[in-house]
């Protein structure tokens, strides 16, 4: 396999790097003269540079590819409104566009799960409706769209095969995502409260062997929940407290008082310019319940199903290893 991958600098890109150098596969990675590298370091890969909104930039970084891994995305639940819709949706049209120029044979194009639905504790599959409209999380609604670009580009005839990871944790997530600064927040013990909810956690190195997986076992114009163990926001907290050798928090925060606390941390992000705690957003789809079953992954693809508790304990490490926590 030759493959190009989109988001190689990302928490999931760089691992499914690596998960493809491990199975000898030769590997292309798209950049930006902005792009951090940190997590491409030690790595024997090709460099090509471009934009995923630029159709002919990635069709020339296709060129001898008969792989796309299209992971590249805006990923926060807070942010530049319009941003996240030109670079999810616009930028998946276009990556996708060069695709179908390129001819390649297969596409695996990473969404999300908060692209299908949530509606725990009934525990969904792929086939649920989406329903996070009504959080306002822009990330969400932009790559609920993203997949609609993909399915128009299956049913002309593209090879793409979707794949949604839950909560990903592990190492190398340097940037840190939102999910990895909650396991800081936690890990640091900064907050004393919780919320209920309802999550769904999985290993990175999981996610990117299921992305592998996917481009020699997943069926054309199917998507795939990568995800591991649902649990309550309360249980998740606790891995992470135990982890970390902290006390986990120990006051229910009615839905009230979250909110106006997310309320609060985007306020005060204006001014730090980091991302908040938590944001309203994230506070909405906690309460929708994020419970999946993903057997159909599972059967189908094979992805692996490493113990949250250990994958959580390997990301405190390496944060705490890194400097992220002290």
């Amino acid at each position: 396999m030759k493959a190009l991958v989109t988001g190689a600098t990302g928490f999931i890109g760089s691992a499914i790097c690596r998960a493809l150098l491990a199975d000898g596969a030769s590997v292309t990675v798209l950049t930006r003269p902005t792009s951090d590298l940190r997590n491409l370091d030690g790595l024997d890969l090709e460099f090509a540079h471009g934009d995923i909104r630029d159709r002919a930039e990635v069709r020339a970084a296709l060129d001898g590819c008969d792989t796309l891994f299209h992971a590249a995305a805006y990923f926060s639940h807070w942010g530049d409104r319009e941003r996240f819709y030109d670079v999810n949706v616009g930028g998946t049209r276009a990556t996708l566009g060069a695709a179908a120029d390129a001819g390649v044979a297969k596409v695996v194009y990473t969404s999300t799960n908060n692209a299908i639905g949530a509606y725990a504790p009934t525990v969904a599959t792929e086939d649920v409706d989406f329903n996070y409209w009504s959080t306002g999380d822009h990330y969400s609604i932009s790559k609920y769209l993203a997949e609609v670009e993909a399915y128009k580009f299956a049913a002309t005839g593209l090879p793409v095969v979707i794949v949604n990871p839950t909560l990903v944790v592990g190492p190398n997530d340097i940037r840190p995502t939102s999910s990895g600064q909650m396991i800081i927040e936690i890990a640091t013990a900064k907050s004393p409260l919780y919320i209920d909810g309802h999550l769904n956690v999985v290993d990175v190195g999981d996610v990117a062997r299921g992305h592998v997986l996917a481009a020699s076992r997943g069926r054309i114009g199917q998507r795939y929940l990568l995800g591991n163990e649902n649990l309550t926001v309360h249980e998740y907290f606790s891995m992470i407290a135990d982890a970390a050798g902290v006390r986990p928090p120990r006051i229910k925060a009615p839905l009230g008082v979250a909110l106006a606390a997310a309320h609060f941390y985007e306020l005060r992000s204006r001014f730090t310019k980091r991302h908040p705690t938590a944001t309203v957003s994230e506070i909405k789809i906690a309460r929708l319940g994020e419970w999946y079953d993903c057997s159909k992954a599972i059967s189908e693809l094979g992805i692996p199903q490493t113990p949250v508790r250990a994958s959580i304990q390997r990301a405190v490490d390496w944060y705490k290893a890194n400097g992220y926590i002290e």
